[in-house]
């Protein structure tokens, strides 16, 4: 009950803020940090953010771990080469909705936001986001496929087949065509209740090979996953898929690399994964079209791509070192987890961020009829 209250009132607080924003110039920082406060969105609010003394730049992120995690390994090194700079990053969420809100109304919060290559095309194309700066960002860098011209790679991360050893002590799965033998690996299991690595997965375990992924082939990936459905839990968000492995649910699941090292650490080894097979993507920076913070979020990207700095924030949150280089400074006993390393990339097929932009919409719908 008690939480129930300090949640209203919490809502009723941004009530009060919106009336008094409404359509006025705002400060952002102190704007950010009363939205943070309170745990709203600053996308809900129509506010013209002024612009501070110095260089303020405001990253938006998915929150958790992620805020801590990017200011400690981003935000904080670029503050202390450039004094004169101010990094805030958000955790509200940077939805496409938000970002188109924010854009056509001209009221834009949020310079720089941490979302993918299909998000990158599919808003860049409505003339949404600022092409890629590559006189100042470093596209060598990056490899070629996630140099894009509205979205630059940021890190990487990968959907992977993970199981429980105690269920196969004699013979352990590792491929998804072992996935879907429920007769030589009885059991529950999991897949992500959205289409992204899961397609994939399917085909090749129908026998497509993995150069002939794409474009997917989706009545057959439908198929294949109807046929294994009644063993299957359809898990919606990351710490969702990570409970279902500590509570035994199941003993085989697609997730992301950095829930599986999670719990592959939490249980000793008893959750095992492996990047054979798997389907790895890039996250990216991309940048709200006349954002407050003009060229200079372009110098702030260019340093995220320091090797250390990626190093940092795949210590801190599991996400691979998007920079190749970056690879060879991974400690010696996290390198078998990074997915960007060359051998484990080496290992998996790269998500095509085109065909995602093109298809997603309409074959999410599809999927969630096969599954339901």
């Amino acid at each position: 009950m008690q939480k129930q209250h300090l949640q209203t009132f919490a809502e009723d607080c941004a009530a009060l803020l919106r009336e008094v924003t409404d359509g006025r110039p705002v400060n952002r920082r102190a704007f950010m940090t009363a939205c943070g406060l309170l745990g709203v969105s600053a996308g809900l609010f129509r506010v013209t953010p002024v612009h501070a003394a110095g260089r303020e730049i405001v990253l938006v992120n998915w929150g958790g771990d992620a805020v801590t995690a990017m200011a400690e390994a981003f935000a904080q090194t670029y503050m202390a080469d450039n004094p004169d700079a101010e990094v805030i990053v958000d955790g509200a969420g940077p939805s496409s909705g938000a970002i188109r809100n924010m854009v056509e109304s001209g009221r834009i919060t949020w310079d720089v936001a941490d979302r993918n290559i299909p998000a990158s095309l599919e808003l860049g194309r409505l003339d949404l986001l600022e092409e890629v700066d590559y006189s100042i960002v470093d596209r060598d860098k990056v490899r070629p496929e996630h140099a894009g011209q509205w979205g630059i790679g940021n890190y990487i991360f990968s959907n992977v087949l993970a199981w429980d050893t105690e269920a196969f002590p004699e013979r352990a799965p590792q491929s998804w065509a072992d996935f879907w033998n429920v007769e030589e690996f009885p059991g529950r299991r999991t897949l992500r209740r959205h289409i992204d690595g899961q397609l994939e997965a399917a085909l090749m375990a129908d026998g497509v090979a993995p150069e002939d992924i794409y474009p997917i082939d989706v009545d057959r990936a439908l198929d294949k996953i109807r046929q294994i459905k009644e063993h299957t839990i359809f898990w919606g968000s990351g710490a969702e898929s990570q409970q279902i492995f500590r509570d035994r649910e199941a003993v085989m699941g697609n997730l992301f690399n950095t829930r599986a090292s999670v719990i592959r650490r939490e249980t000793g080894g008893v959750i095992d994964f492996t990047f054979t097979e798997g389907i790895v993507w890039p996250g990216a920076w991309i940048v709200m079209k006349n954002n407050p913070a003009g060229a200079a979020v372009w110098h702030f990207i260019a340093s995220t791509q320091e090797p250390e700095r990626q190093v940092k924030l795949f210590e801190l949150l599991g996400n691979g070192p998007i920079n190749p280089e970056a690879s060879a400074l991974v400690p010696e006993e996290l390198r078998a987890l990074d997915p960007g390393s060359p051998e484990n990339y080496a290992r998996q097929i790269p998500a095509d961020g085109e065909w995602y932009a093109e298809h997603s919409a309409d074959v999410l719908n599809r999927y969630f009829e096969a599954i339901s």
